[in-house]
């Protein structure tokens, strides 16, 4: 679905989107901290947040922004999330919105916000306000590369992608821009998502997929097992493609829904294996449950666990860890009727180890990419989990972050 040869396009490969990332000095590195996302033609706008109580302040007027159902812009900084700070907060977040507007020229209600960084610590509106209006100024159908690179704190890249489909006889371009490494635990995580097209959809029915796309991509990622204040995933449709619009659930309905859920999965899976630290990448992967969030509360349970995500840092396959995970998951089961797989091999079944072919386990273990199978044998329902190991990397990173 990623096309390598248009993923630096970004959010600017749909018609009528531009991008611009800029340094405003926000950053303690010093790198791009600031990102505007434009279409002057006014675009359909769904959006998902963070379920935490202790939300910021740029989450509380992007959903205001998504209500309206149309939008023109997205501003976006990282080095400070613009959390925890009050009524100063929401007066800083607003008047990010206020001063895109401005100069795009547009209403400030046009305008999604977003801020990911150090919770605790106001935004220095005056860098702000001047990285907002020279941002503004480079924006570009190139800019998206930029932009990306502006929105990330802790991740070692920059998770951006570009497609193409055909839907109503028309060429339709998605694109999008994310981050995200530590803090990742649904709903959702320490994650910005920024999803563009030129297809004309209506912002209801666009909403209504993605948020059920949410549940099964971004929602289905564990790096840490906490949740962050700032998450969003939004998407703008701008109609430049010349589709008919989509308005009921139909065939043209069905092709965009799978190409914005291959968007979504793929990125929430670069997410989880680019997480702080991470030289592991886990697929986990329940079946036979008696229903989705059975299986879902099982793949968590075993993606959270420190014990699990250390052990196969360490290349042990500790089979013990996960079914472990699996009994207090909280979900009743059969040990008798439970497989556990490490990459194709079973390492536990019937209530006890299973005998496999240790040279084989090995192999598997050394691998970046791995995949755990867990078979409940109560149930035709599954879910997938992806996630990542521990390392001594994770604690570094993150007892150093604030200081």
């Amino acid at each position: 679905m990623f096309s390598d040869k248009n993923a630096k396009a970004g959010v600017a490969f749909p018609q009528g989107f531009k991008a611009a990332g800029v340094k405003a000095g926000i950053k303690k590195s010093g790198n791009l901290d600031v990102a505007v996302i434009y279409t002057e033609r006014e675009a359909a706008v769904a959006g998902v947040f963070t379920q935490n109580a202790v939300a910021a302040a740029p989450v509380y007027v992007s959903k205001d922004a998504v209500k309206t159902g149309m939008v023109h812009a997205v501003v976006a900084n990282a080095g400070c999330a613009n959390a925890c700070t009050g009524e100063q907060g929401m007066k800083d977040a607003r008047g990010m919105a206020a001063i895109t507007a401005k100069e795009l020229g547009c209403d400030a209600s046009d305008v999604i916000v977003a801020s990911t960084g150090v919770i605790g610590v106001h935004l220095p509106m005056d860098k702000m306000e001047a990285g907002i209006k020279k941002a503004v100024s480079e924006l570009s159908e190139t800019g998206s590369q930029n932009a990306g690179n502006a929105i990330i704190t802790t991740d070692t890249y920059s998770k951006t992608c570009a497609t193409e489909v055909e839907i109503g006889g028309k060429k339709v371009r998605f694109g999008a821009i994310a981050k995200g490494s530590g803090m990742i635990q649904p709903n959702m995580a320490t994650m910005l998502c920024f999803i563009t097209t030129d297809a004309s959809i209506d912002s209801a029915l666009l909403q209504e997929a993605l948020s059920e796309i949410t549940e099964v991509s971004f929602n289905m990622i564990s790096v840490d097992g906490d949740m962050s204040t700032n998450d969003m995933v939004v998407v703008l449709a701008n109609g430049a493609a010349g589709n008919a619009k989509i308005t009921e659930k139909n065939e043209d309905y069905v092709k965009f829904y799978d190409t914005l859920l291959s968007i979504c999965q793929g990125l929430s899976q670069r997410i989880a294996a680019d997480g702080e630290g991470a030289t592991k990448f886990l697929t986990i992967h329940v079946t036979g449950a008696k229903s989705f969030a059975d299986a879902k509360t099982i793949g968590m349970s075993v993606a959270k666990s420190p014990l699990v995500k250390t052990a196969f840092f360490g290349q042990d396959p500790n089979w013990g860890r996960v079914i472990c995970a699996v009994g207090y998951a909280g979900v009743p089961m059969d040990p008798e009727k439970t497989v556990v797989k490490f990459g194709g091999i079973p390492v536990y079944a019937h209530g006890v180890g299973a005998e496999f072919d240790e040279d084989a386990l090995r192999k598997v273990m050394a691998e970046h990419d791995i995949v755990i199978d867990i078979d409940m044998g109560a149930g035709n329902e599954e879910a997938t989990v992806w996630s990542c190991d521990f390392s001594y990397e994770y604690v570094k990173i993150n007892g150093e972050y604030h200081t």
